[in-house]
């Protein structure tokens, strides 16, 4: 089941979870399901990240030729998913959209092109997995500042223990970043 959120194209994805004795089964991607939600560019890169209590990754988007929409999910443990609304003509410009993606509620979310998305481990550990539609490309990337007062983003730890890779610690504010394009 998708839900629409008050930005334009991202949606949460809440499987079909069928459990009994055994365990449980869903499906993850269907390509026809998600035509139907509206999502139909095919996916050609999957990233898979495993990452302790704490540790921030993020904000981060592609540029350009190389912009990429994202469907994000986690396989193991608890993440607080972020993202920001990049696209200028949007009515959510420069505003943050929070969900709570676990293994146990085995939400997904579908990110658009045009956001940058960046996550925190709320879990002890989190294995972390999602599909790009395009290509990663190192000239094309862009970040911003996790922790920028003018998003005001509720990241649901203390950030001042977050765990960031050196990038991540200078990323730009969101009023200095290039306009998406």
């Amino acid at each position: 089941m998708f839900t629409k959120t008050d930005f334009p194209g991202l949606l949460l994805f809440d499987p079909r979870v069928f459990e009994d004795e055994r365990g449980y089964f869903y499906e993850s991607f269907n390509a026809e399901t998600f035509r139907k939600a509206g999502i139909t560019q095919p996916f050609v890169q999957d990233n898979q990240a495993y990452s302790s209590y704490g540790v921030l990754r993020g904000l981060h988007y592609q540029t350009g030729d190389y912009a990429q929409a994202k469907l994000v999910r986690v396989i193991e443990g608890e993440v607080l998913d972020v993202v920001v609304d990049m696209r200028p003509d949007s009515p959510m410009y420069g505003k943050s959209y929070t969900a709570i993606l676990s293994a146990e509620n085995k939400r997904q979310m579908y990110v658009p092109r045009g956001f940058a998305h960046g996550y925190v481990v709320l879990s002890e550990t989190a294995l972390f997995f999602y599909k790009c539609d395009n290509f990663y490309n190192k000239e094309s990337e862009g970040g911003l500042y996790f922790n920028d007062p003018e998003l005001r983003i509720d990241w649901h730890i203390d950030t001042q223990n977050a765990i960031l890779s050196e990038k991540d610690k200078v990323q730009p504010v969101f009023g200095s970043h290039k306009p998406f394009v």
